[in-house]
């Protein structure tokens, strides 16, 4: 998730832990836990493209992660708040619960995240955006309402406990969302006489209400958008694989771990006589029928008889663009 909502999280979670005994202190250091597994992200400034995205939501979103480095940073705290009435042991229940909540939340994401590493297993339940406002502005309304209340005022515990029922309230919703329209598209395909392998179903950004389903068709990929608003049947438009646009590239790591990344949901398209490696699992940039660049895409550059990985930057205007295309779409065909 957004890094406004794990500091939202990590901040309950820190109240609920200790709330009680050091006041807003609590807080404070559960939303420095919430943020530390996404410290990852500094992996951009020191590797190639392939290796940080293989590292994101690898080692620091993990239960490893969370057992070894809570009572390193419990202790540090303890050092830092010697003087409070919190022991070392308590400030690394803190820790503990705050690193760890944070990847038990991306895990349900359509990123998703290696929980159990070092084991190679990602886990992706894809029923929630990484930003979703009504998941986050409530549980932020209850945080702060918590922590306008004196440390003893049973109405502190009870407005931070509203806010952690409501937040996983609405995340478990989600997921029956996600059934219905996971039904909701396979009769649209089965109506339509479609034959498919296997289908991905995911939120579109920022909503529950929209929803986007990947389907393999074996030599393309469709993609379609359904709406809880939507009155017609779902429109697929076809992507073709390409996959055989790779064979005249050197043989290439990179790109073998970019299909692992992927878990096979990418095509390959060519423009100007460059290649793109697209990642299907994050969608395109607009919802136009005939929109061909994704979110997620990355250029292949041969050089010195190697390849090179480069993402494709993402502009504010295709921002704004999706956006608007988002809110228009997401009340019916």
């Amino acid at each position: 998730m957004d890094s406004l909502t794990q500091i939202v999280l990590g901040a309950a979670v820190g109240e609920a832990v200790l709330g009680r005994k050091v006041g807003n202190k609590a807080m404070l250091y559960g939303a420095i836990a919430g943020t530390i597994p996404d410290l990852d992200v500094l992996a951009n400034y020191v590797t190639d493209t392939v290796t940080a995205i293989e590292w994101h939501r690898g080692l620091t979103h993990s239960i490893f992660f969370s057992i070894i480095f809570a009572p390193i940073f419990g202790w540090l705290v303890f050092k830092l708040e010697s003087k409070g009435p919190a022991t070392w042991k308590d400030w690394s229940w803190l820790f503990f619960w705050g690193l760890f909540t944070h990847p038990v939340l991306d895990a349900f994401t359509t990123w998703g995240t290696q929980l159990f590493w070092p084991f190679d297993l990602r886990i992706a339940f894809q029923n929630i955006f990484v930003i979703d406002p009504l998941y986050t502005l409530p549980f932020l309304a209850f945080l702060v309402m918590a922590l306008r209340q004196k440390r003893d005022s049973p109405r502190r515990g009870r407005y931070n406990t509203m806010g952690l029922m409501v937040s996983s309230a609405y995340l478990g919703l989600t997921l029956v969302l996600k059934g219905i329209a996971f039904k909701k598209i396979t009769d649209s395909l089965n109506a339509q006489g479609i034959a498919y392998d296997e289908m991905d179903v995911r939120p579109s950004p920022f909503n529950t209400v929209l929803w986007s389903a990947n389907v393999d068709t074996g030599d393309a990929y469709l993609i379609g958008n359904y709406s809880f608003f939507d009155n017609k049947p779902v429109h697929f438009s076809r992507y073709p694989k390409n996959h055989d646009l790779l064979e005249g590239l050197p043989e290439s790591d990179k790109i073998q771990r970019l299909k692992k990344i992927t878990q096979g949901w990418y095509t390959i398209n060519e423009v100007n006589g460059q290649l793109f490696f697209n990642d299907l699992r994050f969608g395109l940039m607009s919802l136009d029928s005939n929109e061909s660049q994704f979110a997620f895409n990355y250029k292949l550059i041969q050089k010195d008889g190697a390849i090179l990985v480069q993402e494709s930057p993402k502009l504010k205007r295709d921002a704004k663009k999706l956006l608007l295309a988002l809110w228009a779409r997401m009340w019916g065909n």
